[in-house]
């Protein structure tokens, strides 16, 4: 497969499950602790990440927690925010200054601050009260996030499926392995087809809308240069139909959770109108190992599996690499 190290990303994935004993240990510090609140606090990609997991508590719990802008948070916080919080941040690099300065922020304020990333040496490491070391540069929103929502809610009676859960994660990084290789193809033809495409409209629900705002701005934005418009299933009859021709490259992410009949309205409406939808389905790809169960919380995992092919194949194809950048970390703002 094209620019894929099966040993990189099974080192990386299986750092990620490895934390679970960690993380349990915080959960059960949070759910036997004074706090009433956890804050999953990001910037750009990180936020957008977070998504599915605020997603997850407002489904499943009273307990309240929320996904947040860092930078917008540290100008307009809730008025709960405070000693009796929990901050929650990931960042591959441990180097990002919104994040850093978010950490400071809820320090101030006397938050419990949790941090994934990894590099222990990094500014990011050291700022926040908990740090938890995975693989250096794996992505470490995903599985860490997933096993602190879930194992915080399984203490307080309110998900269930919590051991099956942790069997699936085991397996999780050589079911993505399978993931990707049936993807590949899929994704060399996408590219192939889309080498001089320079707009893509996405749309996603549920546990996969999170990824879908991620894929269109730090993906085909930030590391493509290619324009985009990003807009949730349920919204999508609220405007952005009307940037549909028929040569309209859309790109559908369906999932498995209660939302799918939204996206199965979108679908039908948009290959009527377009001649170009790629359909990316989570509940087509195998998971060896892991139940049905848990496949829809899994989805964005899925997905990212699936869309990394599509992303190392249009690096290719329109010799632009994934790491270019104009703006981003090159000049000041």
């Amino acid at each position: 497969m094209l620019d894929y190290d099966l040993d990189k990303h099974l080192n990386e994935q299986r750092s990620l499950v490895a934390l679970r004993p960690q993380i349990e240990e915080i959960a059960a510090l949070i759910h036997e602790g004074p706090y009433k609140n956890l804050y999953f606090v990001g910037a750009g990609g990180t936020y957008a990440a977070a998504l599915p997991f605020e997603r997850l508590f407002q489904t499943r719990s009273s307990f309240p927690a929320r996904a947040v802008i860092g930078k917008e948070f540290i100008l307009a916080p809730d008025p709960d925010f405070g000693a009796d919080s929990v901050a929650v941040f990931g960042s591959e690099s441990g180097t990002t200054p919104d994040i850093l300065e978010c950490i400071d922020f809820a320090k101030s304020k006397g938050a419990l601050t949790i941090g994934v990333t990894g590099r222990a040496e990094n500014p990011f490491a050291k700022a926040v009260d908990r740090v938890l070391l995975t693989e250096p540069g794996a992505w470490p929103i995903d599985v860490p996030y997933l096993t602190l929502s879930a194992n915080l809610l399984h203490r307080r009676g309110e998900f269930d499926s919590y051991e099956r859960l942790s069997t699936d994660l085991d397996a999780l990084p050589e079911a993505l392995t399978a993931v990707a290789r049936a993807a590949d193809p899929i994704g060399q033809a996408f590219a192939e087809k889309h080498t001089e495409t320079d707009y893509h409209f996405l749309t996603g629900t549920g546990y996969l809308w999170g990824f879908t705002y991620l894929y269109s701005m730090c993906i085909l934005e930030e590391m493509q240069w290619l324009k985009t418009t990003r807009v949730h299933g349920a919204e999508f009859f609220h405007g952005s139909l009307e940037l549909l021709e028929k040569d309209t490259s859309v790109l559908l992410f369906l999932g498995e959770d209660e939302t799918r009949p939204l996206m199965d309205r979108v679908e039908n409406f948009v290959t009527s109108y377009s001649d170009d939808v790629t359909v990316i389905d989570t509940a087509g790809y195998d998971l060896p190992g892991v139940s049905r169960e848990n496949r829809a919380l899994l989805a964005p995992m899925i997905a990212s599996a699936v869309m990394d092919r599509f992303s190392h194949h249009l690096a290719k194809v329109r010799d632009h690499s994934l790491d270019l950048r104009r703006y981003y970390r090159v000049v000041s703002y």
